[in-house]
């Protein structure tokens, strides 16, 4: 892999971008991570808006191209490393289900946590993107429970975005510690490159923050 065949992780400890360091991991993709201080704000500076204008992580660059949002991030990461096995290919039965699941966490998980994390009253069924958040949840949950992973015995990248989620969501109260989750995320947060990723973010939090003090 040449130099600029290498992935360049636009990161911050203890975000969401930790998703995206443990994929990088559990793939064995060559990569750098390029760190934001988002305690110092940087995140919000001209430099990384025009990588991306929301001012989030993860974003990845590759190939001269920039990549941001955690599921389009996901897929492409995997597809890019199929010989870790983590992505069901295109002629594969279970890519459909794959892709469901993957797009679920954006387009139906994150709007329903971050409405019941701010208390906001979600819109009406019709209009929700999620429907509501019991059924929501509910939709998981009875996928889950066909267990151990969203596909069944096969572990995929979509495990990775589901188990780092769950386990950061049910640390904060948004989701219930059903049994069905924790077995769940403790299959992924178990993993060595979660241990390892999780050790070194606390190491780099606290750098930031001293920076800030």
């Amino acid at each position: 892999m040449t130099t600029d065949d290498r992935i360049t992780l636009y990161y911050s400890p203890q975000t969401r971008a930790a998703g995206a360091r443990i994929l990088l991991e559990e793939l064995g993709a060559p990569h750098d991570l390029h760190v934001l201080n988002m305690k110092a704000g940087e995140q919000r500076k001209a430099d990384y808006l025009a990588i991306n204008p929301l001012g989030k992580v993860p974003a990845i660059g590759h190939r001269g191209q920039i990549v941001t949002e955690q599921v389009a991030i996901f897929i492409y990461l995997a597809d890019l490393f199929p010989n870790a096995g983590l992505t069901p290919a295109l002629d594969d039965a279970m890519r459909g289900p794959y892709l469901r699941w993957i797009a679920y966490y954006g387009s139906s998980f994150e709007p329903a946590v971050i409405d019941r994390f701010m208390k906001r009253e979600p819109a009406p069924v019709t209009q929700s993107p999620y429907a509501d958040y019991d059924t929501m949840l509910g939709a998981l949950e009875q996928q889950l429970a066909k267990g151990p992973y969203l596909l069944g015995e096969r572990m995929t990248a979509a495990d990775v975005l589901w188990g780092v989620a769950l386990n950061w969501t049910m640390m904060f109260g948004v989701v219930p510690r059903k049994d069905v989750f924790a077995r769940y995320a403790e299959r992924i947060t178990s993993r060595s490159a979660f241990q390892r990723v999780t050790a070194a973010d606390v190491d780099m939090a606290a750098q930031h923050a001293a920076a800030c003090g």
